[in-house]
């Protein structure tokens, strides 16, 4: 039952959905923790986040396209959002906001998971905070061959230099064995829900598709790839990954990987 003691967490997103509230609030009912979760979006990124620490809101998810706007308003930055000038989580200590970059250790885990070459050609397309994680984990678990492509060549070309990888103004003549897809692009709810991400021939040629869009987990690609016989990583398992360590950061507690199993499966059956 919510009462006057019940801490609220948040979420901050251009395009709000069901996944991460039905992940959080399954794992406060099941561990009886006085917490509720709730999606949220802002057109004004700067009193939003004020608002969370006037508010006493103890954790605030940040999704895209606000991971990276919302960092002059808080009080500090962890290495490991610093490291890649890019927020996801946000942390109210009595007023003081501290950010950390959980997706960073999501991607790691899912390249050493899955057993991704290091000697494979990346093609990651996307410019903003989550692409930042996604190349800065490709660039330290060793893989040297990454090409970058975006539709903002300015945010495009920053990012790949960044991590002293190439940039490409197109898709077209291009070939990778591993495709990873960092734009809304086959978004549930966006103009492009029902758009591959990738041309279908560069598809057709790769072994690994890699979709970060969290909703639908079936996503276009991810479809697409698999009905083709690749290897298909989806944004369900970065967004469960990455859940589970702002959960930890907001509450101090680590579930059981039986029970994140279950708040994942109870998640996806009902966003």
């Amino acid at each position: 039952m919510i009462n006057k003691d019940t801490q609220l967490c948040m979420s901050l997103s251009g395009r709000p959905g069901n996944t991460g509230t039905y992940f959080h609030n399954y794992l406060y009912q099941k561990l009886g923790l006085n917490f509720v979760y709730k999606a949220f979006t802002t057109t004004d990124i700067e009193h939003a986040v004020k608002g969370v620490r006037a508010l006493g809101i103890r954790g605030c998810a940040v999704s895209m396209p606000f991971k990276e706007s919302c960092m002059p308003f808080l009080d500090e930055i962890d290495p490991s959002a610093q490291a890649i000038e890019s927020v996801n989580t946000i942390v109210n200590d009595n007023g003081y906001l501290k950010a950390y970059n959980t997706d960073y250790i999501a991607i790691a885990k899912l390249i050493e998971k899955y057993g991704l070459n290091k000697n494979a050609q990346v093609l990651v397309q996307g410019s903003g905070g989550m692409a930042k994680a996604v190349v800065a984990a490709f660039k330290n678990a060793g893989f040297a061959n990454l090409k970058v492509y975006a539709r903002n060549a300015q945010t495009g070309k920053y990012l790949a230099d960044l991590y002293g990888y190439q940039y490409i103004d197109s898709l077209q003549d291009q070939a990778a064995d591993i495709l990873v897809n960092v734009t809304p692009i086959g978004m549930k709810g966006g103009k492009e829900e029902f758009d591959l991400s990738f041309p279908q021939n560069l598809i057709d040629q790769a072994q690994t598709a890699f979709d970060v869009v969290a909703m639908p987990a079936e996503t276009p690609l991810i479809k697409y790839a698999r009905e083709q016989g690749k290897q298909v990583i989806s944004g369900a398992e970065v967004m469960t990954l990455q859940a589970v360590e702002q959960f930890v950061l907001y509450t101090h507690q680590r579930p059981s990987d039986e029970l994140i199993a279950e708040a994942a499966a109870y998640s996806r059956s009902n966003a």
